[in-house]
């Protein structure tokens, strides 16, 4: 007899349907199936295949219905249930775990992609009143803790970490030439290239990034800054090159679709943000083999600690150091730094070690009775 896993996702907009698949491979070759329901989102026969789950549900809400006590996505879940008895629920995010926890006496793993999400009042306060059946994990130590420290009343061991994970392999299989690349995006093949792919948001400090970039092309006039991405704060990015003068030196690209096959563009990877959770893109760099210069804070100092080089945020000092070494990498330093990479991702980041790491959570072994 068949044993059934739910997992609510929120919709299946990027990143979310990467997410679930992501999930779903955790039950590949075991005795659970998973059924993967989408809050929002129409039917899409693309959506049903990459999703991976032996039933897949679109739900076809609006934000708007969304709002409120969701008392009718509760029945439709509780529908659900009656038809596939759920061992346990699967809840990307406190929406969706909200919604889930009201399926009666069925254990809930609430998995969180952000920090913050229980500095509310409200959350703290309906969190803690059902923990007895409630479970969390974070996407790195960093979210992790930051739950912990949100929910003191909490048995610490009931909030644990679950790294994101890529297909690595793919990943690398999906990479097109150098040469290609930088035709693709418009870049001159005799630059050295730093690369920044992220929304322009107060976030991501690109701010910083750029300062450092106006000090590091100083010592290294054949150096060019990419920023791929959008966002609000495009307009004054702008002018913040203008004012530094190297406006003809830092190209602005927007959104490019399936960026991370291009990233064998660039010769450095730049990550500025404040606070990263985890940082997907990190991995998608390493993947392209490229050094990677990263914050010290939150997810990305786990993800690039040993294989890549670390500043203090905001430093834009640092930053030029740092950027100014990788230029001078000859190709030892980097065979050496790509090993280690690989290294990392196929100990940490891989969907064999992040699944093994899943079913030797405690509270997995509970709730599923493996």
């Amino acid at each position: 007899m068949s044993m059934y896993v739910l997992q609510l996702c929120h919709d299946y907009k990027p990143p979310f349907l990467s997410v679930a698949n992501q999930y779903a491979a955790l039950f590949d070759d075991t005795p659970f199936k998973v059924v993967t329901v989408y809050l929002k989102g129409e039917p899409k026969e693309e959506v049903i295949k990459a999703s991976k789950s032996s039933d897949v549900i679109f739900l076809n809400y609006s934000s708007k219905q969304l709002r409120g006590l969701k008392r009718q996505q509760i029945a439709d879940l509780k529908k659900l249930h009656k038809k596939f008895n759920f061992k346990f629920v699967l809840a990307h995010r406190y929406k969706a775990l909200f919604i889930a926890s009201h399926i009666p006496n069925v254990p809930c793993v609430g998995i969180h992609h952000a920090f913050g999400d229980y500095q509310r009042l409200t959350r703290r306060w309906y969190v803690n009143k059902h923990r007895q059946r409630l479970f969390l994990l974070g996407v790195s130590d960093a979210v992790r803790d930051d739950m912990r420290g949100c929910l003191t009343k909490w048995n610490p061991s009931n909030i644990q970490t679950l790294y994101n994970r890529v297909d690595y392999d793919l990943l690398k299989s999906q990479l097109i030439d150098r040469e290609s690349a930088r035709k693709k995006l418009g870049l001159p093949l005799d630059k050295f290239v730093y690369a920044n792919v992220g929304r322009l948001h107060p976030d991501k400090d690109q701010a910083t990034l750029i300062k450092a970039f106006a000090q590091v092309i100083q010592k290294q006039s054949n150096s060019l800054l990419v920023i791929m991405g959008s966002g609000r704060l495009q307009r004054e990015l702008e002018e913040l090159t203008k004012t530094l003068g190297i406006m003809d030196s830092v190209l602005f690209l927007g959104q490019v679709k399936e960026a991370a096959r291009y990233f064998t563009a660039f010769d450095s990877f730049v990550l500025s943000s404040d606070h990263e959770p985890f940082g997907m893109v990190l991995l998608e760099a390493m993947a392209a083999g490229l050094p990677i210069i990263s914050t010290d804070c939150g997810g990305a100092k786990e993800v690039v600690s040993g294989c890549g080089a670390l500043f203090t945020l905001g430093d834009d000092k640092a930053l030029v150091n740092k950027m100014l070494e990788v230029h001078h990498y000859d190709s030892v330093m980097m065979n050496q730094l790509v090993d280690s990479m690989d290294r990392k991702v196929t100990k940490n980041f891989s969907y064999a070690a992040v699944k093994n790491c899943f079913w030797q959570i405690p509270f997995v072994q509970q709730i599923s009775g493996v």
